[in-house]
C-alpha cells in the first residue's frame, strides 16, 4: 500500500471526520501504525531484497544482562538492547521522526492555505456552478463537485506529497518504488479516493438537505457507519488494488501462528502474505477486517528478516487487538469524536457563513461550495485533538502489548521487534514528546515492559536452562 492509507486519505480530503481513528490499529493502518520487525533470516521466505542503508542488523542477539538469571534486572536488560543500535541509525531514526513533528504543522499550515485559496479566490464556488450545469440532480451534482474538488487539491497539495512520501521515504531509506510506479500507486489512490470520498459526500450533503436542524447529529452516525463498512472491505477488496495478496504456506510460519489464533478464539484458517517490498521497506502485520473478511496478514519484509519467536510476539500483540475487541472500543471513540467533530462544525459554521459566506459565494451549510471551509475547520479541531487521539491510540497499544506478551511468551522477540522500529521511530523520546506526537508506546518503554514481564515469570526461562 502507498505510504498513506487510502481510507484515511479520502476522509482526509474531505474531513467528515476523524479519520485518524476510522481504522484501528488492528485493522487497516498506513504502514507506519503497526509496524514491528524481525530478527533473524528465514531462508525460506527469504527474498532477493537489497538491504536497506537504513535497515537495522538483521540479527539482534540476547544480550548478557537480558539473559534470565536469578539476578536479572528489567531496566539493565533494558538498557543493554538499547546499547545494540549504532548510534548512527539512532541518530537517522530521530531525525526522521523529529522531522515528522514539523510536517503535523506543515501539513496543517498548507491544508489551510489550500482550503483559504478556494474560498477567496471563488474557485469552490465556480466549480459549484459548474456542477450545476451540469446536472440539478442534487447526489449527481455533489458528485461533479467533488470530482473537481479532489482533482484540484490533489494538484495543490502534490508539492508536500512528492516531497514526504516519496523524496523524503528515499532520503531516510524507507522507500523501495522508483517514482513511476510510485506515481501510478498515487492514482490508484485517486481512485479509491473519488468512489469512496463520492460516496460519502453525497450521503453527508444529502443528510444536511434533508435534515437542515438535526443535520450535525445524524452526519456524524453516517459517518461512523461509513468507516465502519470501508473497515470491513479494505483488507478483501481495497488492499489488493495496491498490493498482491497470498495465501502464505510455509508450515514453520503458519501452523505457530494459527495455532495461538484458535487459543485464543479467533476464527482463522488461514495466514496471508503481502508484498509490502515493492512499496517500503516497512515491516508490519496485522488482523484486520470483521466476520468473513477477518485476515491474518504478515508484510513480506516481516518475513523476510524474521525468526519464529520474533513473529509470534508480533501476531500475540495483533491479536491482542481482536480479542480485546479494540475495533469497538475505536468504532465508540469515534463515534464520540466525530460527533464532537460535527458539533463544533454547526456552530462554527453558522459563524463564519454570517461574516463571510457572501464574499465566498457560499449559499448555505447545504451548498457543495461550502467544503473548503469544512475541510478547513475540521483541520483546527483536529490538529487541536492530536495528543488526545494519539493517547487514546497509544493506549490500546500498550493493552495489545501486554496481550501479545502473555500469549507469545516471547519478551525477547518482543524486544528485538521494538529495537528494529528504530529504524524510524524515536526510541527514548521525553514523557511530554510521548504524550503529544507517539500513538504507540515509544521503543523504550515497550522494551521495558517486556523486560518486566520476563523478570516475572524467569521460571519460564530458567526451567529451559
Amino acid at each position: 500500500m502507498p505510504s498513506r492509507s487510502f481510507l484515511a486519505t479520502a476522509l482526509c480530503c474531505l474531513i467528515f471526520f476523524c479519520a485518524t481513528y476510522g481504522t484501528t490499529p488492528a485493522l487497516a493502518q498506513p504502514p507506519a501504525a503497526n509496524e514491528t520487525s524481525t530478527v533473524t533470516q528465514l531462508p525460506a521466505s527469504a527474498l532477493p531484497q537489497p538491504r536497506s542503508e537504513n535497515e537495522m542488523p538483521s540479527v539482534v542477539r540476547v544480550p548478557a544482562e537480558a539473559q534470565a538469571s536469578p539476578h536479572f534486572d528489567a531496566t539493565a536488560a533494558t538498557n543493554a538492547y538499547l546499547a545494540q543500535i549504532p548510534p548512527s541509525k539512532t541518530a537517522r531514526s530521530d531525525a526522521y521522526f523529529e522531522g515528522g513533528y514539523w510536517l503535523i504543522l506543515w501539513d496543517f499550515l498548507y491544508g489551510a492555505v489550500v482550503a483559504l485559496l478556494l474560498l477567496n479566490v471563488r474557485w469552490s464556488a465556480r466549480m459549484r456552478d459548474l456542477a450545476e450545469r451540469v446536472t440539478h440532480f442534487k447526489p449527481v451534482h455533489t458528485f461533479v463537485y467533488w470530482l473537481q474538488y479532489l482533482v484540484l487539491t490533489s494538484i495543490l497539495v502534490f508539492p508536500l506529497t512528492v516531497y514526504e512520501d516519496y523524496f523524503r521515504e528515499h532520503k531516510y531509506g524507507l522507500a523501495t518504488q522508483t517514482f513511476g510506479p510510485w506515481m501510478g500507486d498515487q492514482m490508484k489512490l485517486l481512485g479509491v479516493n473519488l468512489v469512496l470520498g463520492g460516496v460519502l459526500a453525497i450521503l453527508l450533503f444529502g443528510v444536511v438537505r434533508r435534515l437542515p436542524k438535526t443535520w450535525w447529529i445524524w452526519g456524524a452516525v453516517v459517518t461512523t457507519l461509513f468507516l465502519i463498512f470501508a473497515s470491513l472491505i479494505e483488507p478483501v477488496y481495497l488492499v489488493p488494488i495496491f498490493n498482491k495478496v497470498t495465501r502464505l504456506d510455509d508450515p514453520k510460519i503458519v501452523d505457530p501462528i494459527l495455532s495461538m489464533a484458535r487459543a485464543n478464539g479467533i476464527p482463522a484458517k488461514d495466514v496471508y502474505e503481502i508484498d509490502a517490498s515493492r512499496q517500503t521497506t516497512r515491516m508490519s502485520a496485522n488482523v484486520s477486517g470483521f466476520a468473513n473478511t477477518m485476515r491474518i496478514t504478515l508484510n513480506d519484509n516481516l518475513l523476510r528478516r524474521g525468526s519464529p519467536e520474533e513473529i509470534q510476539a508480533v501476531m500475540g500483540h495483533e491479536m491482542g487487538h481482536y480479542v480485546m475487541n479494540h475495533i469497538y472500543k475505536i468504532i465508540m471513540f469515534g463515534l464520540i469524536v466525530t460527533v464532537l467533530v460535527f458539533a463544533y462544525l454547526r456552530w462554527a459554521l453558522d459563524w463564519t457563513l454570517q461574516r463571510w459566506g457572501e464574499k465566498w459565494r457560499i449559499r448555505g451549510v447545504g451548498d457543495t461550495a461550502v467544503l473548503p471551509l469544512v475541510v478547513l475547520l475540521a483541520l483546527v479541531f483536529i490538529f487541536a485533538i492530536t495528543p488526545v487521539m494519539n493517547t487514546f491510540g497509544r493506549t490500546l497499544e500498550y493493552e495489545a502489548d501486554m496481550y501479545g506478551l502473555n500469549t507469545s511468551r516471547q519478551p525477547d522477540g518482543f524486544a528485538q521487534g521494538a529495537i528494529h522500529l528504530g529504524e524510524y521511530r524515536k526510541m527514548n523520546p521525553g514523557p511530554i514528546e510521548e504524550w503529544i506526537f507517539f500513538d504507540h508506546p515509544s521503543g523504550r518503554n515497550r522494551i521495558y515492559a517486556a523486560m518486566r514481564w520476563k523478570a516475572e515469570n524467569l521460571k519460564l526461562f530458567t526451567d529451559q536452562q
